[in-house]
């Protein structure tokens, strides 16, 4: 059956710090699509031109707003900025980076029975973007599942096979009065992981979540992107999220084993970071002396060490047949 939904429902936001040279092409994309009523970028302090570049797409349509915060408060409190002072029925987070592949919106909302849904990602690493169409997208088999708490979380569990695939990278549609039933918003503590925190609460409150197979959001891959870089605080922040999440009490025993084997992944990052820093901040005898009674996390800490680094290489862009890369099918 397919869902009754009025053209236009959905509001897309975009928190942007220092994107001027791809705010632009982000809320065309987003303006392109019948199915926006408004789109809202949040700058958030920016030190460059984003606001003036994010004025610049505008279709002339009324629907662009953009707010701008006086001192960097991250992209959560960007985003429930833009929540509060918008409208629409249905939500969706475009990262300032990224673009939408045309009709995405039509394909999503014509599935019914869901209060988030979200499709595949094409990942195109940055060089590669100039000469990408959208005609090279693979054509994906329609068709949704539905996705449980232990399926996210388990989907969040990086392994070593799989380049950042984690299903925290999924940008969906939101149903506005889920949130609100809920009183769920982004947690203003973090501003690393802030999805897969907000997606965990929303399926532990009881929220459908459906996943579709084909592909309706381009992100764009940066060597040095936001998100691949972590704070020492911004990693605690994240662990304590977790404990929070913890506490949920309708959490079934395979969803807490599930969330305690990725807070512990969180605590290895913060370990290897905490000890970069301690390095950084006394020498490396220093930083071994604080780890000599904890090998275990030693071992793992030059293990991670040694990843990194070698992850670290200049980014190749990839084989015409490799690009893109999809986080799932």
């Amino acid at each position: 059956m397919l869902a009754e939904m009025p053209s236009q429902t959905v509001c897309v936001i975009i928190a942007a710090y220092n994107g001027e040279r791809t705010i632009a092409r982000a809320v065309a994309s987003a303006l392109r699509e019948p199915e926006v009523c408004e789109v809202v970028v949040v700058d958030d302090a920016s030190s460059d031109g984003t606001s003036i570049c994010a004025a610049s797409a505008d279709d002339g349509s009324g629907r662009l707003k953009i707010l701008r915060h006086d001192v960097n408060r991250g992209p959560s409190a960007a985003r429930n900025l833009a929540l509060r002072s918008s409208r629409g029925t249905l939500v969706s987070i475009l990262d300032a980076d990224d673009f939408i592949v045309p009709g995405r919106f039509a394909r999503l909302l014509a599935v019914s029975g869901w209060d988030v849904i979200a499709d595949n990602i094409a990942f195109v690493p940055e060089p590669a973007v100039p000469g990408f169409a959208f005609h090279q997208l693979r054509d994906f088999a329609s068709g949704d599942h539905r996705m449980s708490l232990a399926d996210f979380i388990g989907g969040n569990i990086p392994r070593a096979d799989v380049p950042r695939g984690e299903l925290g990278f999924l940008k969906p549609v939101i149903r506005r009065d889920m949130l609100e039933r809920a009183g769920i918003g982004y947690d203003e503590t973090l501003r690393l992981g802030e999805d897969f925190i907000l997606y965990c609460r929303i399926l532990a409150a009881g929220g459908s979540f459906r996943l579709v197979g084909q592909c309706g959001y381009v992100a764009v891959e940066r060597p040095h992107s936001l998100s691949g870089r972590h704070r020492t605080a911004d990693l605690a922040a994240l662990a304590a999220a977790h404990e929070g999440l913890l506490r949920e009490p309708a959490l079934s025993a395979a969803e807490r084993r599930l969330l305690l084997q990725h807070r512990d992944h969180v605590l290895r990052k913060l370990g290897h970071r905490d000890f970069l820093d301690r390095k950084h901040e006394g020498g490396l005898a220093h930083a071994l002396w604080n780890y000599a009674a904890r090998p275990k996390m030693l071992f793992g800490i030059a293990c991670d060490i040694a990843r990194d680094k070698f992850s670290r290489r200049p980014m190749r862009t990839p084989k015409a047949e490799q690009i893109p890369r999809y986080l799932f099918g």
